[in-house]
């Protein structure tokens, strides 16, 4: 079974949501540099960042966190 990660989860609730990484982290007050390497699994968010981060891509803050996959 193919686990997704917090990563691969956040950048397609992003582009879902039509929204660059530039776009995103402007919502956010965060770089688009700083997207990039949550998304490249460089680094992850904070966790203050969940709630924001769930309600502009229209997600809970458990789908970042459920197991999914084949």
């Amino acid at each position: 079974m193919k686990k997704i990660t917090i990563a691969e989860k956040i950048k397609k609730y992003r582009l879902e949501n039509g929204l660059t990484q530039r776009d995103f982290g402007k919502l956010l007050g965060v770089s688009a540099q700083a997207i990039s390497k949550w998304e490249r699994e460089e680094c992850y968010p904070d966790i203050i960042f969940l709630p924001e981060i769930a309600d502009i891509l229209s997600c809970k803050i458990n789908d970042f966190f459920i197991i999914s996959g084949k």
